[in-house]
């Protein structure tokens, strides 16, 4: 079984930033594409970023420009640098992977860490 945990959340003020990290554990052979998704209240989970095993990343268009995602893949550990953090950043923001665990990939989603944009 495989566990992905986050951290880093909380309260900041617009204009602010915060470092989220996601850390997967368990059977793990390899990792190759880590995510952040993220849902406000009374809206759908939202795709923010992702990053391969390789490097290459994709973003939203709503947090180009503002958000980094790297990976540390010797520590299973995904990061998501948030700048210029807005209002509407407000969110849980949730981590998710492909993880092969030796003879099978799947899919695991962390439990949120929430973030706060508020002055």
């Amino acid at each position: 079984q495989v566990q992905l945990v986050e951290s880093g959340g909380g309260l900041v003020q617009p204009g602010g930033s915060l470092r989220l990290s996601c850390a997967a554990s368990g059977r793990i052979a390899s990792i190759a594409v880590m995510r952040w998704y993220r849902q406000a209240p009374a809206k759908q989970r939202e795709f923010v970023a992702y990053i391969t095993s390789g490097g290459p990343m994709t973003y939203a268009d709503s947090v180009k420009g503002r958000f980094t995602i790297s990976r540390d893949n010797a520590k299973n550990t995904v990061y998501l640098q948030m700048n210029d953090l807005r209002p509407e950043d407000t969110a849980v923001y949730v981590c998710n992977a492909d993880v092969n665990s030796g003879y099978v990939v799947k899919n695991y989603w962390g439990q949120g860490t929430q973030v706060t944009v508020s002055s």
